[in-house]
């Protein structure tokens, strides 16, 4: 019997405000442990919840860039369950009446056009973090991140391969930064998701038992972790052991590869969900919702098609500048600066996204302003440093905040365009590779080929090449055949 794999994603996205959803606490990451709590976020007796505006806006935006239908009307429930890192032993979240429903998101799989629906957004609070201590017969808790404000946008379950599901992810991500709703730094946890994976035989219609993969915060490990456990069901169905699928939640363990038990996976009514009585429902007017919509930025889609009109580059070059927000625009920073299109997409998607993966960087944060690399660009087109020293230069300019200018001075990299220094050099080479040019004479043109390596390589790199080259060809045809 053949199975098709049927995934769904649940993505929890940090919102970008300053403050907590109730309390005025710092959302910033990185503090020392507890130091962003106060009364409120820690669910004190006698304290009372007060809604952060900037949340609500945030997940207008977020609804309206997924095509989402905003619900005017919408409320706060209390989503019970006791657990260490929830200090109230119940979390304020929206059941019933989310905020957004009914989305969309289009994208491509494999040269395919996928399109999952959006079942609904919903914005809560976020739980503190556990930190399990491996030798140690207890955890510690991290309560910074209660109170932190979420939205999170449960998928149908349209996805049907654990590549289709990286790429929806991927997606979603973008569409999440271009509208400025989050900042969805994933090695922070500011993004992250559970996945829904069920199979089932090809033809039925109806669901089999699905099990959640919880807490996924990276495109590499949610790939793996959908496929090891997209191999285990399919391995039980085809041995008849399907018995052992159990709806149940699974952590994925990157270390060994393979999924483990959490626990049962509970149902809406375990949470035993009710009104929350302390906040009043969100009334949203029409112009509210429509001044949100409009404010919205330029989105993925619209500019990739303007990149492709704009700047005549490929699709794939495309790809990789829209996927990356801080990218593309350090990319259309260099236009402005007055960069040719296709020279800047060579330099930023080649060596210096090599030098930002080397060094682990976040391209939000490149060292090299766009202004000194559109300097350097304006060096190297103006004959004043080859493309290799270039190269030893970018490098430089990650290590200090120097202009390309000051570097080349300090290392000497400036290339050689005079035609009396050029000539000394060439007439070097040709007195110390008699060989190369007797191969030359002798109708081997590979020997011209070596001699302009000698000419690079005894100048140290700095000749200017197209110069060189004319130089050393004019010389070779000069010089008498023995």
């Amino acid at each position: 019997m053949i199975y098709e794999t049927i995934i769904g994603l649940e993505i929890h996205a940090e919102l970008k405000t300053k403050s907590k959803i109730f309390c005025s606490c710092s959302t910033e990451f990185g503090a020392e442990p507890n130091a962003h709590t106060c009364p409120i976020c820690m669910g004190l007796p006698g304290t009372l919840p007060v809604l952060n505006e900037e949340v609500v806006n945030l997940a207008i935006k977020a609804g309206s860039a997924l095509d989402c239908k905003i619900n005017p009307v919408n409320k706060f429930d209390r989503k019970n369950y006791f657990y260490p890192d929830l200090p109230k032993a119940y979390q304020i979240s929206q059941f019933d009446l989310p905020i957004c429903s009914e989305g969309c998101v289009e994208f491509e799989c494999e040269g395919r056009p996928v399109t999952v629906r959006i079942n609904r957004i919903h914005i809560e609070e976020d739980a503190g973090k556990l930190v399990h201590l491996e030798h140690d017969p207890y955890s510690l808790i991290d309560y910074n991140r209660v109170g932190v404000p979420l939205v999170e946008i449960v998928s149908e379950p349209d996805l049907r391969s654990p590549a289709e599901a990286v790429a929806y992810l991927k997606t979603l991500k973008s569409i999440l930064e271009y509208g400025e709703v989050s900042d969805c730094r994933m090695e922070q946890g500011s993004l992250r998701c559970d996945a829904n994976i069920s199979l089932r035989p090809v033809g039925q219609k109806s669901l089999n038992t699905k099990v959640e993969l919880k807490n996924i915060n990276s495109f590499k490990e949610l790939q793996k972790a959908l496929e090891k456990e997209e191999k285990r069901q399919r391995e039980l169905y085809q041995f008849g052991e399907d018995y052992k699928i159990k709806q149940e939640t699974r952590r994925w363990d990157s270390g060994k590869g393979r999924t483990v038990p959490m626990r049962s996976k509970e149902e809406s009514h375990d949470y035993r969900y009710f009104p929350e009585p302390d906040l009043a429902p969100v009334i949203l007017s029409k112009e509210i919702i429509e001044t949100l919509r409009d404010s919205l930025p330029e989105m993925p889609a619209e500019k990739k098609k303007r990149f492709i009109a704009s700047y005549s580059l490929s699709s794939k070059e495309v790809d990789i500048l829209i996927d990356d927000k801080a990218l593309g625009d350090y990319f259309e920073s260099l236009i402005t600066l007055g960069s040719n299109p296709k020279t800047a997409a060579n330099w930023v998607l080649g060596d210096m996204l090599r030098i930002i993966n080397e060094k682990g960087l976040e391209t939000a944060r490149i060292p090299v302003s766009s202004k000194h690399l559109f300097e350097l660009i304006s060096l190297i087109d103006g004959a004043k440093i080859s493309n290799t020293a270039a190269k030893e230069v970018l490098e430089e300019m990650f290590r200090k905040d120097d202009s390309p200018e000051e570097i080349i001075k300090s290392r000497g990299l400036s290339q050689i365009s005079s035609t009396d220094e050029l000539k000394k050099i060439i007439t070097q080479v040709i007195e110390n590779n008699p060989q190369s040019i007797e191969d030359y004479h002798n109708g081997k043109p590979q020997a011209a080929g070596f001699l302009m390596g000698q000419v690079m390589k005894v100048s140290k790199g700095k000749a200017n090449p197209k110069l060189a080259k004319e130089l050393l060809d004019e010389a070779l045809k000069k010089m008498p055949v023995a």
